[in-house]
């Protein structure tokens, strides 16, 4: 309290405690949360797992106004934990690309780690940044890069048996999800490529089990045969999809981000990171339905 400038025998008005958010440094705030919340942290990894870190961006919709778009936040996120770890301001999705390696400078030590990211980011200077930081990647491959999605697809993905296969049942769908690997030494233009992966996705609808939809996704990693084994790759990519459901669909629909009408110097950015540390906090303690933050309003202790 006394470190902010508030009198700790003197509670703060909203106008206190608004002007104070809009002054903070959002990017020092998710850093000073996200160390705090990992040291909290429990995992139920395997202890020779390596940390996978997503890197996602999110529109704060609610931040618009008739004089300025809205503000964009790009975020590196501990897949294991759901803690946000680093983010960083971004003026619109096409600047994500500028900012993802500012981003991850945030984080003091890579090495080891595994960086998943969109389809967006499947750039060759990011691999090339990653390289030098010794962590090592997976990207999804769409058609914002042609050549390479050409050359996946043209693969003789037909020879090769599935290495990995699940079926989840959920929201009245049932899907069925199988992962194919091939090594690519030669033949993929694409700086220290070492394995292409067709991902696989078949839903139904639970009363329409013969109506199917499938989805073919393509991916590359660096990482080799000898490093990780099919079923960590698969865990890889699917959990990086899941932060969208983790993190970002929960700040829409249980904290009702997108019609936060905070417009003000940093506020935007400073209350996206502490609904991150919030969803972080619950998650890190085993919390899977975010609505217990019901709960935690009605007791805060």
């Amino acid at each position: 309290m006394l470190a902010s400038g508030i009198n700790p025998d003197r509670r703060p008005s909203e106008t206190m405690s608004c002007r104070l958010l809009q002054a903070l440094d959002p990017d020092l705030l998710t850093a000073a949360t996200g160390d705090w919340l990992t040291g909290r942290a429990t995992t139920t990894e395997e202890p020779a797992t390596r940390q996978a870190i997503a890197v996602d961006g999110k529109t704060l919709r609610g931040s618009r106004s008739s004089g300025s778009t809205a503000r964009h936040v790009l975020a590196a996120c501990a897949q294991d934990t759901s803690v946000v770890l680093a983010s960083t301001d971004a003026d619109g999705k096409t600047d994500e690309i500028t900012r993802f390696a500012p981003l991850l400078d945030r984080i003091s030590d890579l090495r080891g780690t595994v960086i998943t990211v969109d389809a967006l980011h499947c750039q060759r200077d990011h691999v090339t940044y990653l390289a030098e930081r010794g962590a090592d990647w997976m990207l999804t491959v769409k058609d914002n890069q042609p050549t390479l999605h050409q050359q996946l697809a043209g693969l003789p993905w037909q020879a090769v048996p599935d290495v990995h296969r699940e079926a989840r049942c959920g929201h009245g769908r049932r899907q069925i999800r199988t992962l194919k690997i091939l090594t690519v030494s030669t033949g993929i233009d694409f700086p220290h490529a070492a394995q292409a992966i067709q991902i696989r996705r078949r839903r139904h609808r639970l009363d329409q089990p013969r109506r199917f939809t499938t989805e073919t996704v393509y991916a590359i990693t660096n990482l080799n045969v000898h490093q990780a084994r099919p079923a960590q790759l698969a865990a890889w990519i699917r959990r990086h999809w899941h932060i969208e459901n983790q993190i970002h669909w929960v700040r829409d629909v249980t904290y009702d981000e997108d019609r936060s009408q905070i417009r003000t110097g940093t506020g935007p950015q400073v209350m996206a990171a502490l609904r991150n540390a919030a969803v972080g906090a619950l998650r890190i303690t085993g919390v899977t339905n975010i609505a217990a933050n019901r709960h935690h309003a009605r007791d805060s202790a």
